[in-house]
């Protein structure tokens, strides 16, 4: 099969394909259909749901959970030993109810291509099922039809085909049956019809030139298949993490297992007993639930902030974003036409607001309203507005168009020169019409003005129309030669600025006559353009600024043309060295060296898909965790090949929003930013549950090391041991999942994802708290035991320290990257509240209530003991400040 049928003359084609005008016969169709198979797409392989439960069980720190409910049980302590079960099997569900939805990208492209579709065969149209096409079918399409195929053009009345899910064009591209040059890009071959696009206009017949896979959108569903599914950063860091924990304790236990054997004179069994404890006090069992709040937390957070995450671990990820790609219509623009500047030959007029809302006025390019320049333009905006087949409607709070969105921005420059749409319309009755047609590039009507003259007023490509004309219209409204030079001129300086133009002409009609293509000029009067332009979201400038502040990268990937990406760049602050990169450049730079070549570069424009997945690519294989935007068919491989896929709510395609793991409600460049405000928010929480989680366990953990190293009685009993984890985790472990950002959050740099999960000061907190932990909790130990020499009571004193300690501890972890005596930082939020209450209670249970004293060897504590012990607490809180202040001041660690 050929792949440049676009360029090829029809009859070429009807010979290449071994077809006519009377389309195949149903012989050869059927005979072609077992050759060539059936136009469709094979459907998404989905993973068993059984397999996915199982694989969220595939984690180095769920073997290690698994491995610590193993321990308990081998202690007899088997309420504990089913709570951690029942926390893994929990994260378990919660991962795979959120998983549920996993890759269906390829399904959802499926679903796009019609169910039917009509045809010529044996001569006489018929309709056939769309699997059923075949190469050398003859096609009809018309307005509101799916195109089934790829289909080289035959015949194009006035066709206009919404192309957007493959090319990210805006505007309907017009259709003719007259051949493509060779190289045209994808969204200039305007012979050739798309599967999956949809027909906004017009009606036209073709032939089939691709089915299947063999289509543009087909290709592009192999691409899709083609790309891995990643993991996120987060995963991999907790994997790593997991492993190498999971390594040092089975280490460290052996060791300790070994000597206390070997060199300690203990009995093996009562060893390996000591030990199992020691595993089961350092173990985070909750850790992994504790993430999976995190993460479901921050799901919500961003919901409220217009991002749904399809993908729980993408809520993490998005935080560690180091590059913004991001679509140009819709997301860093408007998506709503509007008409900017209008240009006679008595000056130019720019005309104020945005989208389709009749607001702001027209005034000259000094700013200042000039009814003179207004009544010399009110000519040809009267002509845009007869000459024109939309109509705005006002509905739920917004101005809505019906109709092309070029002529709607035409009414809405009207309405904001004065003219009311409907009593113009009524004055000028539109007496006969010749709908735009991609062969003639314009549009006519002939309308009676309120004097009985009829007129002839013309809209459409510029060049085109000045062939019509042998005068202007000048300042006063006079007729006078047509001076083309400034004309062509003006085109270029808009069109420079990345503004579409359109041109306006008038002249008498005469309503006897039919209105044809030949009848129409030459010797119309040329009135002036228009450039429109989609603007940009205000937000949108403000949130690129915030990006740069937070040192992150954002390129604008575009299939629009290189001067409207330029120029919309320049207005969001996007690229100040103004360069922009092609498709047709970055199809010449080989892959080796095509990291290197879009580093640099801010804009790309003119994108097929393929360009797309090889800039994601080359960012990533620098080490860039990539966020990718898109709403097309066209973006769904890259939206899957990148870190963060996000896709467009309102514009997207089902194909974009199922290959993405975020879906923007509002479309809005602003939302991704504030996703990455939560999701920095999100890894900021997360690491200071392990800050939380490391040193406290690890407290426990070095003084069952130091009783069995040094052959004293353990501090506390292992039944104990197991009362902190499971008391503190459920209270205190989860609040930190719920902090609010800290101030300066997105004033950082993005992290680096090759970094691990601990940075060397974690590292120096886990051992700095650990050896403060023992240090208070051996203290207090042996001074209880030389004051009454109570073991029961001593032991108790040693739990309710170390739960003291983690008290005070997890207000000084609230706050990394700065102090925590502070109003805020004392008083808590609601849930450090909420969960300081709770571990109040259960320590008062565990100390007091006799059931709980027989249960875990406990005995009543003394108001000057209680006292004494929440003293160590402050000062555990000063010294951790002093240290925190110490590391800032001196950056070290990374603190500063």
């Amino acid at each position: 099969m050929a792949d440049d049928w676009h360029a090829q003359p029809v009859t070429e084609v009807y010979g290449g394909l071994a077809t006519g005008p009377e389309g195949l016969s149903g012989q050869e169709a059927a005979e072609r259909l077992l050759t060539h198979g059936p136009n469709s797409l094979p459907p998404a392989r989905g993973v068993h749901p059984v397999l996915r439960f199982l694989n969220q069980f595939n984690s180095a720190l769920i073997y290690f959970l698994l491995a610590s409910a193993l321990a308990a049980t081998v202690l007899g302590h088997y309420v504990d030993a089913g709570v951690i079960v029942a926390v893994t099997i929990l994260n378990a569900i919660v991962g795979f109810l959120q998983e549920g939805k996993a890759e269906r990208a390829l399904a959802a492209i499926a679903a796009m291509i019609s169910p039917s579709a009509q045809v010529l065969r044996d001569g006489r149209r018929r309709g056939v099922a769309v699997a059923d096409l075949v190469p050398g079918d003859l096609v009809l399409i018309e307005a509101g039809d799916r195109v089934p195929a790829d289909l080289r053009l035959t015949r194009a009345s006035q066709l206009l085909i919404d192309e957007a899910i493959l090319t990210g064009e805006s505007v309907a591209a017009a259709k003719a049956e007259q051949p493509a040059a060779p190289a045209a890009a994808l969204g200039e071959r305007q012979s050739m019809a798309f599967s999956g696009t949809l027909v906004a206009a017009g009606q036209g017949s073709g032939i089939v030139t691709a089915t299947g896979l063999r289509t543009e959108i087909g290709r592009i569903s192999s691409l899709i298949g083609a790309v891995p599914t990643l993991t996120t950063p987060l995963l991999r860091q907790i994997d790593r993490f997991g492993r190498r924990l999971t390594v040092m304790i089975g280490l460290a236990a052996l060791a300790l297992f070994l000597y206390a054997v070997l060199l300690g004179g203990h009995p093996w069994a009562e060893a390996l007993i000591a030990v199992v404890a020691l595993a089961v006090g350092v173990v985070p069992e909750g850790l992994p639930a504790v993430m999976t709040i995190t993460l479901a937390i921050g799901v919500q957070r961003m919901a409220a902030r217009h991002a749904v995450v399809r993908r729980l671990p993408a809520v993490e990820t998005i935080g560690a974003t180091s590059v913004i790609c991001t679509d140009k219509t819709g997301t860093l623009t408007r998506n709503e036409m509007t008409a900017r500047h209008v240009v006679t030959a008595g000056g130019g007029l720019a005309a104020g607001g945005a989208g389709y809302a009749p607001e702001g006025g027209v005034e000259d390019a000094a700013g200042v309203d000039d009814a003179q320049a207004l009544a010399a333009a009110l000519p040809l905006i009267r002509a845009g507005l007869l000459c024109n087949d939309a109509v705005l409607r006002y509905v739920s709070g917004h101005w809505r168009v019906e109709g092309d969105p070029m002529e709607g921005a035409l009414v809405t420059l009207a309405a904001k020169a004065g003219l009311e749409a409907d009593h113009i319309r009524r004055e000028w009755p539109r007496l006969a019409e010749l709908p735009f047609d991609a062969r003639h590039r314009f549009m006519a009507t002939v309308n009676r003005g309120p004097g009985g003259e009829h007129r002839l007023l013309v809209k459409g490509a510029p060049e085109q129309l000045l062939d019509l004309c042998l005068e202007e219209a000048g300042p006063d409204g006079a007729p006078r030669p047509i001076d083309r030079a400034f004309w062509q001129a003006e085109i270029e300086r808009r069109a420079a600025e990345g503004e579409r133009v359109l041109g306006f002409c008038a002249g008498p009609a005469d309503a006897a006559k039919a209105l044809t293509v030949d009848g129409i000029g030459p010797g119309l009067r040329f009135l002036g353009l228009v450039g429109f332009i989609d603007p940009p979201r205000p937000e949108a400038v403000a949130a690129i600024a915030e990006c740069r502040s937070a040192g992150i990268a954002v390129k604008m990937i575009t299939g629009d043309h290189a001067a409207t990406a330029g120029a919309i760049a320049r207005q969001l602050g996007l690229d100040s060295a103004g360069r922009v990169m092609t498709g047709a450049e970055l199809d010449a730079i080989p892959d080796a060296a095509l990291a290197e070549a879009v580093a640099p570069v801010a804009v790309f424009a003119r994108t097929s898909p393929e360009h797309k997945l090889r800039i994601v690519r080359a960012l990533q294989a620098q080490g860039a965790i990539v966020a990718m935007t898109g709403d097309g068919v066209n973006d769904a491989p890259s939206l899957k090949q990148a870190d963060v896929g996000i896709a467009m709510g309102h514009k997207g395609t089902e194909a974009a929003k199922e290959a993405a793991q975020i879906v923007l409600l509002d479309d809005n460049f602003a939302s991704i930013v504030a996703a990455v405000h939560e999701g920095r928010t999100v890894y900021d929480n997360i690491r200071k549950v392990i800050a939380w989680t490391l040193p406290t366990n690890g407290g426990e953990a070095l003084a069952v090391i130091a009783a069995i190293l040094l052959g004293f009685t353990m501090p506390m009993s292992a039944v104990q041991i197991l009362w902190i984890n499971l008391a503190t985790t459920v209270t205190l472990g989860l609040v930190l999942a719920f902090e609010p950002p800290e101030p300066g959050v997105m004033a950082r740099r993005p992290r680096d994802p090759a970094a691990g999960l601990l940075s060397a000061f974690m590292l120096w907190r886990v051992v700095f708290v650990s050896v403060l932990f023992l240090a208070g909790s051996l203290g207090v130990f042996f001074a209880a035991l030389a004051w009454d020499g109570d073991l029961a009571l001593a032991r108790t004193l040693v739990v309710n320290l170390i739960v003291v300690f983690e008290v005070f501890y997890l207000f000084n972890i609230r706050y990394l990257h700065g102090g925590s005596i502070t109003l805020r930082g004392l008083f808590g939020t609601p849930a450090v509240l909420a969960g300081l209450g709770g571990v109040i209670l259960a320590q008062a249970g565990f100390t007091y209530l006799p059931v709980m004293q027989d249960l875990f060897g406990t005995r009543p504590v003394g108001l000057v003991d209680g006292l004494m012990v929440i003293g160590a607490g402050v000062a555990l809180m000063l010294v951790l400040e002093v240290e925190k202040y110490v590391l800032r001041r001196y950056r070290l660690f990374g603190q500063g």
